[in-house]
């Protein structure tokens, strides 16, 4: 594949947690089906995604994951080809859950966090990965800690360091919520392993192997009651609702 290949990969979803921050909002709901503007967020989501030429999605699922199923289906109400990936009896982990969904995503391809609304343009960072020849891709925002802790030094264009346990004073980019895989990332773990995404990203750094890429738009979420209400104040100023 060339990197000038303009065709999209398939996006990963993970959309597997228990959002126990949420509760009591989220005991007998997804964090995905949490009302936003009057809808299931995963539905802003989805919509976003087959905006930026996105075919295939692959919610990557656990708690609760029928009532994803119920609402989303084949995806083919949003113009989506959408299958599952489940968890099963063990608790994965964003990391783990992407390890198992390989088979269905390719040998490369998209992540979204489950909880994240990221309106930036998909195809520049698509291309920079491709041209990067490098494993995986991380976007990043200079958040300057304002809408969540930083936790990546970006200069130069390259990612220096990236941690979200152990914060420093030069760390003003935060990890955007958009990354870009290669499968063979994924191959020093083993199968069924609970594994972070994190995790991943910092070996993936740590072998030289970690592109980074600058989005200038803020980001959305879900994953906080203080992101719900922006959320839903973003979609509700677009619907006048």
């Amino acid at each position: 594949m060339s990197a000038d290949d303009a065709s999209i990969p398939a996006i990963a979803l993970l959309a597997g947690g228990l959002a126990e921050r949420l509760r009591p909002l989220t005991e007998k709901t997804p964090k995905s089906l949490i009302a936003i503007a009057g809808e299931p967020f995963i539905a802003h989501q989805l919509r976003l995604v087959r905006a930026q030429g996105v075919h295939q999605v692959v919610i990557c699922a656990g708690y609760l994951w029928e009532q994803l199923r119920d609402f989303v289906a084949d995806g083919s109400a949003f113009g989506l080809n959408v299958v599952y990936s489940l968890d099963g009896d063990k608790k994965l982990g964003t990391g783990g859950a992407l390890k198992k969904a390989l088979p269905l995503l390719g040998g490369e391809f998209l992540v979204m966090y489950g909880d994240s609304y990221l309106p930036t343009p998909f195809q520049p960072v698509i291309r920079h990965f491709r041209q990067s020849g490098k494993e995986a891709l991380m976007t990043v925002f200079r958040n300057q800690g304002k809408w969540d802790t930083s936790n990546v030094v970006f200069e130069g264009g390259e990612i220096r360091v990236y941690d979200k346990q152990k914060k420093t004073p030069d760390m003003s980019f935060i990890d955007y919520g958009l990354g870009l895989f290669r499968a063979e990332s994924f191959a020093p773990y083993p199968e069924n392993a609970t594994l972070d995404l994190a995790d991943v990203y910092q070996d993936v750094l740590t072998r030289g192997q970690l592109a980074g890429f600058e989005v200038k738009e803020r980001f959305y979420e879900i994953g906080s009651r203080q992101g719900i209400a922006e959320t839903n104040a973003l979609f509700s100023k677009r619907t006048g609702t």
